[in-house]
């Protein structure tokens, strides 16, 4: 135990030097197969070489590697590599032609930056993968230990133990009574009561301890948990504190500080800002174009399979609930055969109304996408909460609260529900609640990193099926 960190150095380190070796081969490339830089004299060659290398190292200093950091987002990912990209090819075409003023160093950047970019983008991914098969094999952990037995530290093992890819090991908890877990989660081991913890602080050899404690206690105890954050400072241990759920408010809540006191207020929702609107939908109108325009040679082939294999219309459209409240058509590629229950029956897994290819499509989200003429009209957004048919939004505006909420941005093509596993038909109350939680959590959290994310992992569903995609 302690040695992760180390580790997660090292991990760091071999990131960077892999990027160096990126920087330099793809320099050896363009030195022999570049038209421009190929006819260069071997001085201007070799300022070109120092100059980019140099370029990098400022570029790794201010924008180095997260992928090996246990909660980092794809887009977040994605965000870094771009502004390591973009920081080294600002940096070497001024350091270049501060040098060699006479050589278009300019239109040599402009193909080697974006090749640097996708190269770095391959690399990630590859890396993740692997550091994310080194901790599955048990390497690379952290240990981990709560106090309490709040039903809250139970959703928390689900996100730092339930996958082992994240390296984590559970080692116990303290609490007075049994955590309260779901049926999902197995007997933890109970390592003693919280007064026997505290009576064990003075001896820190008699406390688990591991490399990070979680302690959900009640605020009432406020002594027991400074008492608890002193020992994990004096031992080197993360310290975390977890709400209890009684006085967790639910509300969406920003830190502010009033001279020296610590207070809290809501905020707004980021998409009510003009400029982060505008940003949104020109990323709206540009993918989209982008996409019909790819989408249509593939149309007529499309349209035979459906006119086979089902009589009737290519395209299906239903009425939805959009943004405002305010019903649009969305359109699909028709994935049923023609039945009068389209307006009130959701699919389900072996639905009859389904036929083959509509069934693949369904899988695979090809099926939604005519929805990106709905974006390009403005009705719909490429992420955002998914339109539900208007019987849904009748049904379950009265039977959620704050399910009318997730109207107030544009519906998606895709969202962070659908990505998170709350796609596909929803059997129960509990999982159309999960939904419009994370729709409106979404709202709360936008930011165009957090669409790349949600855009790259809809893309992956597309290769590795979704279980609830039917």
């Amino acid at each position: 135990m302690g040695n992760n960190n180390q580790t997660n150095k090292l991990i760091k380190c071999a990131v960077i030097l892999v990027d160096f070796l990126i920087v330099n081969a793809l320099l050896f490339f363009f030195r022999s197969h570049h038209v421009m830089v190929d006819k260069w004299p071997e001085d201007k060659w070799f300022v070109f070489l120092l100059g980019s290398n140099l370029a990098m190292i400022i570029a790794q200093w201010k924008f180095s590697t997260q992928v090996h950091l246990r909660f980092v987002s794809a887009g977040e990912i994605v965000r870094r590599v771009l502004l390591l990209t973009s920081t080294f090819t600002i940096l070497t075409y001024v350091i270049l032609k501060a040098l060699t003023s006479s050589y278009p160093i300019g239109r040599v950047m402009m193909v080697f930056g974006p090749i640097l970019f996708v190269l770095l983008l391959l690399s990630r991914l590859a890396e993740r993968l692997v550091i994310k098969r080194y901790r599955r094999m048990g390497r690379n952990t952290r240990y981990v230990t709560f106090v309490g037995s709040d039903s809250e530290l139970a959703g928390l093992y689900h996100h730092l133990v339930a996958d082992p890819t994240m390296g984590y090991k559970f080692l116990g908890y303290y609490a007075d009574e049994e955590l309260q877990r779901d049926e999902d989660m197995p007997v933890l081991e109970r390592l003693g009561t919280i007064s026997e913890l505290v009576s064990k602080l003075n001896s820190p050899d008699d406390v688990v301890k591991g490399d990070e404690m979680y302690v959900s206690l009640s605020r009432r105890d406020r002594d027991v948990i400074k008492r608890l954050s002193r020992f994990c400072d004096k031992n080197v241990i993360r310290f975390f504190y977890v709400p209890v759920s009684v006085e967790t408010i639910g509300l969406p809540l920003i830190r502010e500080f009033v001279d020296e006191i610590e207070v809290f207020t809501t905020y707004e929702n980021p998409l009510d800002i003009p400029a982060n609107k505008a940003i949104k939908r020109m990323v709206d109108i540009v993918l989209s174009s982008i996409i019909l325009l790819c989408l249509l040679p593939f149309l007529p082939i499309v349209a035979l399979i459906i006119k086979i294999q089902s009589p009737g219309p290519i395209f299906f459209k239903q009425l939805r609930t959009g943004i405002d409240g305010k019903d649009f058509y969305c359109y699909k590629f028709r994935s049923m055969h023609v039945n009068s229950d389209a307006d009130k029956v959701q699919a389900t897994k072996d639905d009859p109304r389904k036929y083959a290819f509509g069934n693949f499509m369904r899988k695979a989200n090809i099926d939604e996408l005519p929805q990106f003429w709905n974006v390009l009209k403005g009705d719909m957004s490429i992420v955002g909460p998914r339109p539900h048919m208007l019987a849904h939004t009748e049904q379950y505006s009265q039977l959620i609260d704050k399910y009318m909420v997730r109207h107030f941005v544009k519906p998606g093509v895709t969202g962070w529900a659908q990505v998170t596993g709350f796609r596909g038909e929803t059997k129960e109350l509990w999982q159309m609640e999960g939904r419009v939680k994370r729709d409106i959590w979404y709202m709360e959290h936008w930011s165009p990193w957090l669409d790349i994310r949600i855009i790259w992992l809809t893309a992956k569903s597309m290769v590795v099926h979704d279980k609830n995609a039917y």
